[in-house]
């Protein structure tokens, strides 16, 4: 049996409503975001979806929206005809398999994005690939902490990390992690099923791009997975929430090495000192 999604389409909002909304359901649960010329629709399976949260963002930012269900399938096809390559400068390309390969780019990614979050079209998966441009990930441990469709753990094997654990809570993630795994033959990638990264293991590289809440209730675990000199990317989150984020992180002993933005979206990158 096919799973269901519920769909909210919210009408006539401008780019900053937008990704206000994007962050907002991003911490309920919604993993699945299209952009349409006149607004935006968000996803989330229907076992997952709580009326009351959503009434609790929808009351604060005083929008209406309208609600249906969509088979997985349907979701799918709507990827597939809408998805169009992403290219960051010469550095990486990704697209789906029906696209033709990319020329003149160092890292070439196959996705086939299905439900899960992270093509390379949001800024802050955008943003953490542009991070990733300027890093030595040669020989490198490293974690993506909310995988989603593994983009970036494909990456760093592609720029030769040594190992990558990939995690994510959602079954759904798991399984398109997979497919996008085999896609790229990766060979290098651990997936995980967790609410939480992994216990008793250090990174050299830490990547989380998820979002606001869920960064903040693991910034102890985060931590724990540092060694001195361990690079930490994170991403999910608006620039309005950089210095409160900031001010929580300056209790760990980590420097600020730079704020990239996109949008009203950022991207931190901090080093264990």
């Amino acid at each position: 049996m096919s799973k269901e999604f519920v769909q909210l389409y919210f009408s006539n909002v401008d780019a900053g409503k937008t990704e206000m909304l994007i962050a907002l359901l991003s911490n309920i649960g919604f993993t699945g975001f299209e952009e349409t010329g006149h607004g935006l629709k968000a996803f989330i399976s229907q076992e997952n979806f709580n009326q009351d949260d959503l009434n609790v963002i929808t009351n604060a930012v005083d929008i209406a929206y309208e609600r249906s269900f969509i088979k997985e399938q349907n979701w799918n096809a709507t990827w597939e005809s809408s998805f169009d390559p992403i290219i960051i400068g010469d550095f990486a390309a990704i697209r789906a398999a029906f696209h033709q390969p990319v020329q003149n780019v160092k890292h070439e990614i196959i996705i086939t994005p299905k439900m899960s979050f992270g093509t390379g079209h949001h800024a802050t998966t955008y943003m953490m690939i542009e991070q990733m441009c300027g890093m030595d990930i040669k020989k490198k441990s490293v974690v993506d902490f909310g995988t989603g469709t593994a983009v970036l753990a494909i990456l760093a094997e592609k720029m030769g990390a040594l190992s990558v654990d990939a995690i994510d809570n959602d079954d759904w993630s798991i399984e398109n992690a997979r497919e996008n795994i085999g896609a790229n033959s990766c060979h290098k990638i651990n997936i995980s099923k967790a609410d939480a990264l992994l216990t008793g293991k250090t990174y050299d590289i830490i990547l989380a791009n998820i979002n606001l809440n869920v960064i903040v209730d693991n910034l102890s675990l985060i931590v724990k997975a540092a060694h001195k000199d361990t690079e930490i990317l994170l991403s999910g989150f608006l620039k309005q929430d950089e210095a409160d984020l900031i001010q929580v992180l300056s209790v760990f002993n980590l420097s600020h090495i730079n704020t990239l933005q996109r949008g009203e979206w950022i991207s931190l990158k901090f080093k264990m000192d």
